[in-house]
């Protein structure tokens, strides 16, 4: 048989094979379950209509003097003093690298603050960690504040105090200053 014969044969059988792997590849495939992969949100949406709310909002800015802050919530309904949302987490990091991360069940925006209140936890960068029954942070300025009482563990011991403020200091070399007021206990731990 001569090479140009071989040729011939195997242009008309190559594709009818290719054809017949194809044919068989689709005959004896297996019935795909396309709905089993698509994930669908566990949300009743006639309920969620009726209660007008939001699901995992989030807010972010930046305040006059630098710090940068995130709000996030699993969800937030509008109300009468700027709304209520639900399970927060405040990310606010300072232009000199303090970081605070704060969590709260409950709490919303009013009068240009992020109010988190229900027994709110606050974490520094700095090796602080806070517990009040409220916490308000400025968004137009580094300042956060708990009026409501405290209760800190420090690097150093703990702190008990009727108030807090963390906020810029007073001359301006942008460092924060960490202020205990109104009644501190201090139990030093060396």
């Amino acid at each position: 048989m001569s090479r140009t014969r071989i040729v011939r044969w195997l242009r008309v059988l190559l594709p009818l094979l290719a054809l017949a792997l194809l044919s068989t590849m689709f005959l004896f495939s297996r019935e795909s379950d396309v709905e089993s992969r698509i994930p669908y949100a566990e949300v009743d949406a006639q309920a969620a209509a009726r209660e007008n709310r939001i699901v995992a909002p989030e807010y972010s800015g930046v305040t006059g003097d630098g710090a940068q802050l995130t709000l996030r919530a699993a969800q937030a309904a509008p109300g009468a003093a700027g709304g209520v949302a639900g399970d927060l987490a405040l990310d606010w990091q300072r232009p000199d690298g303090l970081r605070a991360d704060l969590t709260a069940p409950q709490g919303g925006l009013t009068d240009g603050a992020v109010r988190l209140e229900g027994g709110v936890r606050m974490t520094t960068s700095s090796g602080w960690q806070l517990d009040a029954p409220r916490i308000d942070a400025q968004t137009g300025s580094a300042i956060i504040e708990a009026q409501e009482g405290v209760a800190a563990d420090a690097p150093f011991g703990r702190i008990t105090a009727g108030r807090m403020r963390l906020a810029p200091g007073p001359d301006g070399d942008g460092a924060a200053i960490l202020n205990f007021s109104d009644g501190v206990r201090l139990i030093y731990q060396p």
